[in-house]
C-alpha cells in the first residue's frame, strides 16, 4: 500500500468571510495517521463516495474550506481533509482549528490510520522512499518521531483503523462500511475477540479480560472446538460469574454508549481477550454482540485470532 505519494493542495488562502455564511455547514472528516498507513487510500475511497477531498491541507485553512463549503449552495455538503506531517510547521495549528470548528458546531470526525512499525518499514522499503521525518537517520527513527507527534491526535480520533494486515481492498471495504450508508445509525460497534499472547488490538477503544474464567483449552473434549460452538459457550457461561459479568458489562456499555452519542462519537471497538483468542473471548464476544444489537447498536463481531493456534 503506497501512501507516500506527494499531492500538494490547491486551495485558496483567502480568509473566510465574516460570519458563517448563509448556507448549510458541510460535514467534515479529517483523515490523518502514520505515513504509509493508508491515508491516500482512505481519501480516495471517500472521493469515490462523493466527498470533496483535499490532500495535505494546512490545518489553519480547514475553517476556510468549511466556510467555502457553506457558501456553495449545497454543492459541497461533505468535505474530507487529509492532514499529516507533510504540513510540518502548520501541524501545530490543528488544535486551534478544531476548537474553532467545535465553537461553530461543525459536525466533524477524525479518522486515524495506524500500522505496526514492521508493516510501515516494509512499505517504505518496497517503494524505496524515505520517511518524511527520518532526516539523516533510519526509517524507524522517522516512524518513532511521527508517532510521538501524532499521539494526541490519535487519542482524539473517532475512528482508528489498524492497516498492518490489510490490503488496499480490505481498507476500502472498511471505509465503505463506515461511510457508504446515507442513513447512518447513531452508534456502530465492533466487538473483537483476541488472544493476549498475540498482543492487544491497537485500534481498541475498550478492552476487557475474560481470563478470570476457567479455560476450556484444558478440557480435552472441548479443546478442538471454538467459542462459537454450543458446547464451549455452555461451558463458559456455566462458570461462576460468567453470566453476571456479561450482564454488568452490558450495562456499563449502555452507559458508555449514551455518552458517546452525546459527544458525537459514532464508532466504538470493544476488544474481549483471553489467552489464545479461541474459546472464552469468542464465546463472550458472541453474546455481547447480540446484547448490543438488541439495544439498537449496529454491531459487528470479529474474531481476530481464532484459528491461529
Amino acid at each position: 500500500m503506497d501512501n507516500t505519494e506527494q499531492h500538494e493542495a490547491q486551495v485558496s488562502t483567502s480568509s473566510p468571510a465574516e460570519g458563517n455564511g448563509t448556507g448549510t455547514i458541510p460535514e467534515l472528516v479529517i483523515i490523518s495517521g502514520m505515513s504509509g498507513a493508508g491515508r491516500s487510500t482512505a481519501a480516495k475511497c471517500l472521493e469515490d463516495l462523493g466527498w470533496f477531498v483535499v490532500d495535505n491541507l494546512p490545518p489553519a485553512l480547514i475553517p476556510t474550506m468549511v466556510d467555502l463549503g457553506a457558501r456553495s449552495q449545497g454543492n459541497v455538503a461533505r468535505i474530507a481533509v487529509v492532514v499529516d506531517v507533510r504540513g510540518r510547521g502548520f501541524f501545530d495549528s490543528l488544535r486551534e482549528s478544531l476548537n474553532g470548528l467545535a465553537a461553530q458546531k461543525v459536525t466533524r470526525r477524525i479518522v486515524f490510520l495506524e500500522a505496526s512499525d514492521d508493516a510501515l518499514v516494509r512499505r517504505f522499503e518496497s517503494v524505496r522512499r524515505p520517511h518524511p521525518l527520518q532526516g539523516d537517520g533510519r526509517i524507524v527513527d522517522g516512524i518513532a518521531a511521527e508517532r510521538e507527534l501524532l499521539r494526541e491526535l490519535r487519542g482524539d480520533a473517532d475512528l482508528v483503523i489498524d492497516t498492518s494486515s490489510l490490503n488496499v481492498h480490505e481498507l476500502r471495504a472498511k471505509m465503505d462500511a463506515r461511510f457508504a450508508g446515507e442513513d447512518e445509525p447513531e452508534l456502530r460497534a465492533t466487538v473483537m475477540s483476541f488472544g493476549y499472547k498475540y498482543g492487544l488490538p491497537v485500534d481498541a477503544d475498550l478492552v476487557v479480560d475474560c481470563r478470570f474464567l476457567p479455560n476450556p483449552h484444558w478440557v480435552p473434549e472441548l479443546r478442538p472446538f471454538t467459542g462459537t460452538s454450543e458446547e464451549v459457550a455452555a461451558y463458559v457461561f456455566n462458570q461462576p460469574g460468567a453470566k453476571e459479568f456479561l450482564d454488568r458489562y452490558t450495562e456499563l456499555l449502555q452507559l458508555i454508549a449514551a455518552g458517546y452519542r452525546r459527544e458525537g462519537k459514532r464508532y466504538v471497538t470493544v476488544a474481549v481477550g483471553c489467552t489464545g483468542g479461541k474459546h472464552r473471548s469468542v464465546a463472550m464476544s458472541e453474546r455481547l454482540g447480540k446484547r448490543l444489537a438488541a439495544e439498537g447498536v449496529e454491531t459487528v463481531v470479529v474474531h481476530r485470532d481464532m484459528g491461529r493456534e
